[in-house]
């Protein structure tokens, strides 16, 4: 029987912590708190720095056996803009940098940070707590600048770990290169981020495209529905808050049901975040389920 995962994309997000956890819980004790209400999470925190092992190795004493995380990837290596100070300290002196002080991407940096990140990770691996990686990229990485090939060297150098890959830009699925984009994924063992976001024409406004694309798991993340805040919104709760209804999450239900018929392991993450809608929206949806 197939396996539905639900957990929050982050335990420690301001507007979480306020509105979601005990008054007074200490900053040290809300990880074990959240593993009391949900199986797995998605660790944030790793999209601006690597962590020290030290501190990951708390992650893993902190849940219990079964708990799982998926760990997003440095936010250079997901093509976004970094600032040399976000690089672990090892690799900072051999990287160039841009005249806006952004780090430059080579296949040497890319080889040594995702070195760093299996090195960090090792307590979750040693643990059997680590579930994934995600790559969520930058809506700059679209069809017309970009193929997909440059992702294939970060996904060879983090196996045997599975990668879930976001696509932010929906040139990637439309008509022309959907059956090109899957078939990428499929060939390099890469799981396919399945999402639900605000409908729109805007390139960033990713289509509801359920597909499968390894033969153990599935991965999908519910980013809410709020079109203006996704387009304009500066912070992350004008971007993402959204209050899922019982109707929208009964069709979400329906959807990860589908793809728990291909696979023994669906991974759902709630990124609804504003105050608790996520946790909510993700205790909610284990009710259903």
């Amino acid at each position: 029987m197939s396996r539905i995962v639900v957990g929050t994309s982050s335990w420690a997000d301001p507007g979480f912590v306020e509105e979601w956890y005990p008054r007074g819980l200490p900053a040290r004790d809300r990880l074990a708190w959240y593993a009391r209400h949900f199986d797995a999470v998605e660790v944030n925190a790793t999209f601006y720095a690597v962590p020290e092992v030290r501190t990951v190795r708390r992650w893993a004493e902190q849940t219990p056996d079964g708990f799982t995380f998926d760990v997003k990837l440095h936010r250079l290596l997901s093509r976004h803009a970094a600032q040399l100070d976000t690089l672990p300290r090892a690799l900072r002196d051999d990287a160039t940098t841009t005249p806006r002080g952004r780090v430059r991407l080579t296949a040497e940096l890319e080889a040594s940070m995702a070195g760093a990140t299996l090195e960090a990770m090792k307590p979750l691996v040693e643990a059997g707590k680590l579930a994934t990686f995600l790559l969520q990229l930058t809506p700059a990485f679209e069809p017309r600048r970009h193929e997909l090939d440059e992702l294939a060297a970060l996904v060879a150098r983090l196996a045997p770990h599975p990668v879930a890959i976001e696509l932010r830009h929906r040139g990637w699925v439309d008509r022309r290169r959907i059956e090109d984009t899957l078939g990428w994924y499929e060939e390099h063992g890469a799981a396919f981020v399945c999402v639900d976001a605000p409908q729109g024409r805007a390139p960033t406004m990713m289509p509801p495209v359920d597909a499968v694309t390894r033969d153990d798991l599935a991965y999908f993340r519910a980013h809410g529905r709020n079109a203006e805040g996704w387009m304009r919104g500066r912070s992350v709760a004008e971007r993402f808050g959204w209050e899922y209804t019982d109707d929208e999450l009964r069709e979400l239900e329906g959807r990860v049901e589908g793809l728990a018929e291909q696979v023994p392991t669906v991974r759902m993450m709630f990124n609804n975040n504003r105050g608790a809608d996520a946790p909510k929206a993700a205790a909610r949806m284990k009710e259903l389920l």
